[in-house]
């Protein structure tokens, strides 16, 4: 079993209410050191899967479930354990 993490963030270019919001508050609390925030989501997924077909199977489980290609990008890391 291979254990893989799917991270889904906006792309650089589209812009993030909730984080400008997050960004902002943090501000008035005292923080302006903090230039930005970027809000994403992630998706923990356990494979039966060789490692050489982890690509694959989340190059299309992203593209056709996860992840809106006009505004959103993704990445992902194998965990370990």
């Amino acid at each position: 079993m291979i254990n893989v993490r799917i991270y889904v963030t906006y792309k650089q270019s589209v812009f993030d209410p909730q984080g400008d919001t997050i960004t902002k508050t943090i501000h008035s609390i005292g923080h302006p050191e903090v230039e930005s925030v970027k809000v994403g989501k992630f998706f923990d997924l356990a494979l039966k899967v060789d490692q050489d077909q982890v690509a694959a199977v989340v190059k299309e489980i992203a593209t056709n479930l996860l992840v809106n290609f006009n505004m959103e990008t993704y990445s992902y890391q194998i965990l370990e354990g």
